[in-house]
């Protein structure tokens, strides 16, 4: 059972953005460019969230709090908050979500499990996964708008796609 825990919560957060990087391979040239410039644009705007929440809100690591705790996998000692990896696999969810709407759910399912892994791991608290989820859907919120204001403004050629029949 320990493994499978080990295993949820270090690899399911690397899976999310794989699977990510492959549904964008698929997508058309257009929607490849929204999903990249959202997704620069979400990820700057969650990091920086990262780094404001863990200075307004300090949450000592499970292990660290309570010594009988051992934690499943080497980690250190510092601010478990908010979740830097549930924040940033659920961040790819919520962006994969836009664009393909049942896989962004299971990715974002995903995100949400490797979180609870490393709660029952002991290298976070529950807080700090749902702070990373809430602070991934902020971020990707703010790119969703700043996508609909910017895309207007774009060269056409970028921001639609060839017609499939074209004229003449």
């Amino acid at each position: 059972m320990k493994t499978l825990v080990v295993v949820l919560a270090q690899v399911l957060p690397l899976l999310v953005p794989a699977v990510a990087a492959l549904v964008w391979f698929t997508l058309p040239r257009a929607t490849k460019i929204a999903l990249g410039l959202q997704a620069v644009i979400a990820l700057v705007v969650v990091l920086g969230l990262i780094q404001v929440a863990a200075a307004l809100h300090t949450d000592p690591r499970p292990f660290a709090v309570d010594p009988s705790l051992t934690p499943f996998f080497a980690h250190p000692a510092d601010n478990g908050f908010p979740s830097d990896h549930t924040a940033l696999a659920a961040t790819v969810a919520f962006l994969v979500m836009r664009y393909r709407t049942r896989l962004g759910v299971i990715l974002l399912a995903a995100s949400i499990v490797g979180g609870a892994a490393r709660v029952v791991a002991h290298v976070h608290h529950t807080q700090d996964i749902v702070a990373g989820a809430l602070i991934a859907a902020l971020g990707v919120a703010v790119a969703a708008a700043l996508w609909g204001w910017v895309r207007p403004h774009l060269p056409r050629r970028l921001v639609s796609e060839p017609d499939a029949d074209p004229v003449g």
